[in-house]
């Protein structure tokens, strides 16, 4: 929690409103994994085989990742021909510029 309030200090929080998206990001120790798979799923729908070879992951990391973003609803799950893929949810697209913040200053950072 103290990294949290430590981040927030250097950023504008009143950019920032939705606090869950905030969380799941910044709250956790995976959640650049967990922006990376977001970045991918709002470029095309992917399944979790696709995910896990365009991020280098073991497919039981994705499988958590993207258990723990349906829980918040930023993506959503479509079946085609018994395969499952990931699309953003219309909640993260309401949350899309907060989204591009929150990135922005996590990647800002990260130099």
């Amino acid at each position: 929690m103290a990294s949290i309030q430590k981040t927030l200090l250097t950023w504008n929080i009143w950019e920032i409103k939705d606090i869950e998206l905030l969380t799941l990001i910044i709250g956790r120790n995976g959640g650049m994994t967990t922006m990376r798979i977001i970045d991918l799923l709002l470029k095309r729908p992917l399944n979790k085989n696709q995910i896990s070879k365009l991020l280098k992951l073991d497919y039981k990391t994705v499988t958590h990742h993207i258990k723990i973003i349906i829980t918040h609803d930023y993506i959503c799950e479509i079946k085609i021909e018994k395969v499952n893929f990931y699309k953003p949810s219309d909640k993260l697209f309401s949350s899309i510029e907060e989204y591009k913040l929150i990135r922005e200053h996590i990647l800002n950072e990260k130099k």
